[in-house]
């Protein structure tokens, strides 16, 4: 598997890419999530993950972020996981908000999953959605990241 770690001040996260960009970003210390048709990484796309990540994790809006691969997802997810990149960091949005801007108001729990299944997370902030009353709901990292993610980018918690 080609991966490479990347040093931050809150660990070491781990990435793989494929030919088309990142494939996987995952937090440290979680069980190793292999993406199939990995490539050695190139250094200039590690050091735009890089600079992009510490942007984030030091409550900044990255400048530029390397190519992604977001195809292990199916058009559903991709459609969300674009969204969620158009959510300000500092804001947070509900499920329902972000099926209703999908033109699909009955998908608040597709749109769970396919948060859960966000293969780059932080990069694309799955971090920022958040319950129909405010409530922190589930996180693929755990809670304790969700609430740290959003305490950097300055949303004041608790929400409701």
């Amino acid at each position: 598997m080609n991966s490479s770690l990347i040093e931050t001040e809150l660990g070491e996260f781990r990435v793989q890419y494929t030919k088309q960009g990142l494939a996987r970003l995952q937090f440290p210390k979680t069980k190793i999530d292999r993406v199939s048709n990995t490539i050695t990484p190139i250094k200039h796309w590690i050091n735009q993950t890089k600079r992009a990540l510490n942007a984030i994790l030091n409550g900044k809006k990255p400048k530029h972020y390397p190519p992604l691969d977001l195809s292990s997802g199916t058009d559903f997810q991709r459609e969300v996981w674009a969204l969620l990149q158009s959510i300000p960091m500092g804001e947070v949005e509900a499920y329902g908000e972000l099926a209703y801007r999908l033109n699909k108001p009955k998908a608040a729990r597709a749109v769970g999953g396919a948060c859960r299944a966000n293969p780059i997370p932080i990069l694309i902030p799955c971090h920022r959605i958040v319950g129909a009353n405010g409530s922190l709901t589930g996180f693929s990292a755990g809670m304790n990241w969700k609430i740290h993610l959003l305490r950097i980018e300055g949303v004041e918690l608790p929400l409701h």
